[in-house]
């Protein structure tokens, strides 16, 4: 097959799209499928080469080259890898695959064991920071790998981000550092949305008292980056309220299975899941100010 690419990115959504970018900008060549023809034609627009299947967009790996798996959750990830036109099937051996959603730890390790026989590299590699941080490649890559994968991957991960880090070699440890750090971001968030909520029935300004907070100990990066546009009715969404739902309950059910119990953890599950209940779903994670403002 001629015109093969080193890259291959399944999901070209919010974070897909910007990793996805960042490497075009670069001159990277990339493949690209999404189940989605517009966000597909996006990124086409941009310079990657359109597939129409998970399949397709392996097919014109080049023999070393690394499919990229951006998607949402385990479902997606088990149907792009094996489902029907999945990429599984058609991998060869010193081919990668790099998984980035957040999942539980056992999914991660499960693709790895499935993949090793067929001679296929496994990176696990979530990612944080939002797709601005993708696109600037200023996010935070949490990768595990073996010692060879990551001397071979040094190329695309230094291209991806600023800001990689390797977490160890077992797969399965990338998830579990990006679970730990979500169930922060989740309670930071959580906490955030808690102190504007009292800050308005107190009768303070909220703009002003989050100046405050942003300049004192209160602090957090998510607390500052969704409170300031939900305090002005912004709830268009970048972080789906589904994505920490789902996010949290990984990491209380990971927590669960060390027999750790994280009582902030498990409160922040529950105030997502209530958020989803009040059919906040495909509001920005940021609607956590509504929840609060009602209790």
């Amino acid at each position: 097959m001629t015109n093969l690419t080193q890259v291959a990115v399944v999901g070209a959504g919010n974070m897909g799209g910007g990793m996805l970018a960042r490497l075009l900008g670069l001159g990277w060549s990339v493949a690209v499928r999404d189940i989605d023809p517009r966000v597909q034609s996006q990124a086409v627009a941009l310079g990657a080469v359109a597939c129409g299947s998970a399949m397709e967009a392996a097919r014109m790996l080049a023999p070393d080259g690394v499919l990229m798996v951006v998607v949402v959750d385990a479902a997606q990830t088990e149907a792009v890898l094996w489902g029907e036109g999945g990429a599984g099937p058609v991998l060869k051996p010193g081919q990668s695959v790099m998984l980035c959603p957040t999942l539980g730890p056992a999914t991660v390790q499960s693709q790895a064991e499935r993949l090793a026989p067929m001679g296929i590299d496994f990176i696990d590699a979530p990612m944080s920071g939002g797709p601005v941080r993708a696109q600037e490649g200023t996010m935070s890559l949490m990768v595990a790998c073996s010692d060879a994968v990551w001397q071979r991957s040094q190329k695309l991960l230094t291209a991806l981000s600023q800001q990689v880090f390797r977490v160890g070699t077992r797969a399965g440890d990338g998830a579990r550092t990006k679970l730990v750090n979500n169930l922060l971001a989740a309670v930071n968030l959580a906490g955030a949305a808690e102190a504007m909520a009292l800050a308005e029935r107190l009768g303070l300004d909220p703009a002003a008292t989050l100046s405050v907070i942003e300049a004192s100990s209160g602090q957090s990066w998510i607390g500052s980056d969704r409170m300031r546009r939900a305090l002005a009715g912004d709830f268009e969404p970048r972080a789906h309220v589904t994505l920490l739902a789902k996010d949290t309950g990984l990491a209380v059910q990971a927590a669960d299975d060390v027999a750790f119990d994280p009582p902030l953890g498990r409160l922040a599950r529950d105030l997502f899941a209530q958020a989803l209940g009040r059919g906040w779903a495909d509001l920005d994670d940021a609607a956590l100010l509504k929840l609060m403002r009602q209790r």
